[in-house]
């Protein structure tokens, strides 16, 4: 999957792609890389995780290459759709990619966080607390 992202750096640098590409690119790509180590909490059939592994070796190489086989002077002043150039049409396919990636790492965070709120949940159960909101640390035996 690393080589997929490595490869679509490799395209971006050997095809001259305008920043407002390589900046997207880089985001997709950095937000893939702290997605997969947390791709067991979204359960590795899931169709989150499943997305994930696609976007890194299929649609973004696809949209990048599709963009950059194209002369660049063409590709960023003719337009393909309506008014839309194909630099703008890549840029918003990237910002779908983007999107959907941020929100699947949001996903997979969202299970440590309840985890850390479940246990702070037990831990008040355990535990309790003063009358003043603080946590109960004397050493007097429980009566």
């Amino acid at each position: 999957m690393l080589a997929s992202l490595n490869r679509v750096n490799a395209m971006l640098s050997d095809g001259n792609a305008p920043p407002v590409v390589t900046s997207r690119v880089v985001r997709i790509a950095r937000t893939i890389n702290a997605t997969l180590p947390r791709l067991r909490n979204l359960g590795l059939g899931s169709q989150e995780a499943y997305s994930v592994v696609a976007t890194a070796t299929t649609y973004l190489p696809e949209s990048v290459g599709a963009y950059l086989r194209l002369p660049r002077q063409w590709a960023d002043t003719r337009p393909i759709d309506g008014y839309k150039t194909s630099l703008m049409v890549l840029v918003e396919q990237l910002e779908l990619l983007a999107g959907t990636m941020d929100s699947i790492l949001d996903a997979a965070n969202r299970a440590d966080a309840q985890a850390l709120l479940a246990h702070g949940m037990f831990l008040e159960a355990k535990f309790g607390h003063t009358a003043d909101g603080g946590p109960d640390l004397s050493l007097n035996s429980p009566t």
